[in-house]
């Protein structure tokens, strides 16, 4: 299977223009929660690939407001390499959207993307997730308030904990998504035009918040203290270690999930996150 057969085609691809600001990317990743937004520029020989401008850029450089200036050079593939070839770089490279070029750019290809293709049956998904699944699972207690989960999150830098209940045992599942669903925006007057929280803001969230292959720039950010059970998923998708990875892929495309836990009988032995299905096709 191809790239070209997996991406979003450009005609589906939002990009932002040179010359631009800041501002217009923002629009982006925060109200579509985008991680980074292709650049393009429009000149007499046609439209031309700049380069993409992510939410790190926005944040380590807050006084640049030109999108010029902000712009970074990636990893790019073509649309007739093999998709094996664009899970390698989203394993190896830490990437989770990669621009699709041929002259120009003519799509994006995600992370999502090649799991659809697992689910579909386009490309080989026969390995069991009890090869893949990761074994060290990043738990939250049930119990915790919000506020002290989120920073367990944040500090563990993965999207999603495993809540467990006072005996230990697993009894839902708490995501960034569930977080950002009741976090209440606190308007702040930050140097950069109020786009970013400042650094030393008491109530900083740290400035973004990552969302499986999504980010939300935040202002200032205040969460309910309440425990992590009044917010979490309790109605979990799970797979047992004989399932396949494209069994595990049509879970998540289904459920609009990203990782699903991995359980051994009724016990948690690992946890199934969207990336590691990629590694079955290396």
């Amino acid at each position: 299977m191809n790239v070209a057969d997996a991406m979003t085609p450009r005609e589906e691809v939002v990009t932002v223009e040179i010359p631009g600001t800041r501002d217009d990317v923002l629009e982006y990743i925060q109200e579509r929660l985008f991680s980074s937004v292709p650049v393009v520029k429009q000149t007499d020989e046609g439209e031309q690939f700049r380069g993409i401008v992510s939410r790190d850029a926005l944040i380590d450089r807050p006084d640049e407001d030109q999108l010029a200036m902000l712009v970074e050079e990636v990893a790019t593939i073509g649309p007739d390499a093999d998709i094996v070839d664009v899970a390698r770089l989203m394993v190896e490279g830490g990437e989770r959207r990669v621009p699709v070029i041929d002259d120009t750019l003519v799509g994006i290809v995600t992370v999502t993307d090649v799991v659809r293709a697992i689910a579909e049956g386009e490309i080989d998904g026969s390995t069991t997730v009890d090869e893949l699944a990761t074994r060290q699972v990043n738990c939250v207690y049930a119990g915790s308030p919000l506020t002290v989960a989120e920073r367990e999150l944040a500090h563990a830098d993965v999207p999603y904990g495993v809540a467990l209940d006072d005996d230990g045992e697993l009894c839902g599942m708490l995501t960034e998504v569930d977080i950002i669903a009741v976090a209440r925006v606190v308007e702040g007057e930050a140097d950069t035009g109020e786009s970013i929280a400042d650094d030393d803001d008491d109530w900083k969230w740290e400035s973004v918040k990552a969302v499986g292959n999504s980010y939300m720039p935040t202002r200032n950010v205040e969460l309910p203290s309440e425990p992590v059970e009044q917010f979490m998923t309790t109605d979990l998708i799970t797979v047992g270690k004989r399932r396949t990875a494209q069994e595990a892929a049509q879970e998540m495309i289904t459920n609009y999930i990203e990782q699903i836990p991995l359980l051994s009988g009724d016990s948690l032995v690992g946890i199934v996150r969207d990336i590691d299905l990629l590694e079955a096709l290396l």
